[in-house]
């Protein structure tokens, strides 16, 4: 083994992200980091005592540049020797049915369709390419759309059956990599423009911050990363402890109260609208959760519109978040 697929397999072993007998999709596009995440699963393997399988999504959004990705897998994994499950999608017409943007249609298609394959073939893990410098424009984009604290969390080495165990790689050591090895991969040109918000962060953002500021951004923003995940971890118990105490902070039936609600500080008020509407599935933001704060200054019959045709409306001693189905 190499350098990097040392520290590979000390991050999987450290953070516990495999163990003996897992059965692992590797989630790869046939971009730089998926490429070099392939490779590194397979110096590892034999170590690990794992199975590994391949998935590929085609979003079908750059024409045949997208069906030459998805060849380009599939021959890889018949070199390798590797089961390759692909699917394909209309991406462009579900973002326009959903409502939702390109890019966001895309992640929800992409998690989607790992979670099928998962249920339905027996795997247990899915591992996807994401490194320092995929955290950074994350936590970056999260700060511009104006999340709360927690919200800084970025990329986690692990959501549920989702590792991402290249999370402290910089993109700097995988070029290197696949140079050393003298790996193929392909290049995405839509990365390239800046109509997409996290090209432009990656492109345009980031570039000019690092010349102004070099070798400070990456790991500051890790930092603000690692002690943001250990806030929310925080927050989280505190939150099921208080709902306990208080169980008028938990949406049920549509509504919370208000006499709790009054007694919490700002950022706990906050922090409990925040969870009633991610549980209405309804965007969060800054300015949203402001207006539910000063909602609880007036007076009963005041109402409240927030994202996802949803109104706030106190009434009584408690305030109903009624979905608009106009």
């Amino acid at each position: 083994m190499n350098a990097l697929e040392k520290k590979f397999l000390h991050q999987i072993r450290t953070r516990r992200l495999i163990e003996e007998g897992d059965r692992v999709l590797v989630a790869v596009s046939g971009g730089p980091d998926s490429m070099a995440m392939l490779s590194l699963f397979g110096a590892v393997k034999a170590v690990l005592h794992c199975d590994l399988a391949v998935v590929h999504c085609n979003f079908q959004l750059r024409g045949t540049e997208s069906n030459m990705d998805e060849c380009f897998v599939k021959d890889e994994c018949l070199s390798l020797g590797l089961e390759c499950f692909v699917e394909q999608f209309g991406t462009l017409r579900f973002a326009a049915e959903c409502k939702k943007s390109v890019e966001e249609t895309a992640r929800i298609l992409r998690y989607s369709f790992f979670e099928k394959v998962i249920v339905e073939k027996g795997y247990t893990k899915i591992a996807t390419g994401h490194h320092v410098n995929d955290n950074a424009e994350t936590i970056l984009f999260n700060l511009f759309r104006g999340v709360s604290l927690p919200g800084l969390k970025g990329i986690r080495a692990q959501n549920g059956k989702i590792i991402r165990p290249m999370l402290l790689f910089h993109k700097s050591d995988i070029i290197s990599y696949l140079k050393e090895k003298g790996i193929a991969s392909r290049t995405d040109t839509s990365n390239l423009v800046n109509d997409y918000d996290r090209n432009f962060i990656r492109n345009r953002i980031i570039p000019v911050i690092e010349e102004r500021f070099p070798y400070k951004l990456m790991p500051s923003l890790q930092r603000l990363s690692e002690q943001a995940g250990e806030l929310e971890e925080f927050l989280e118990l505190y939150f099921e402890n208080l709902v306990e105490r208080e169980p008028g902070l938990s949406l049920t039936d549509g509504k919370l109260d208000v006499p709790a609600l009054q007694r919490l500080m700002i950022f706990e008020q906050k922090e409990v609208f925040k969870r009633a509407l991610q549980d209405m599935d309804v965007p969060v933001d800054a300015q949203t959760l402001q207006k539910l704060v000063d909602l609880l200054h007036t007076q009963p019959g005041k109402m409240v519109m927030t994202g996802g045709q949803l109104r706030v409306l106190w009434k009584g001693a408690s305030l109903f978040f009624v979905r608009d189905t106009h």
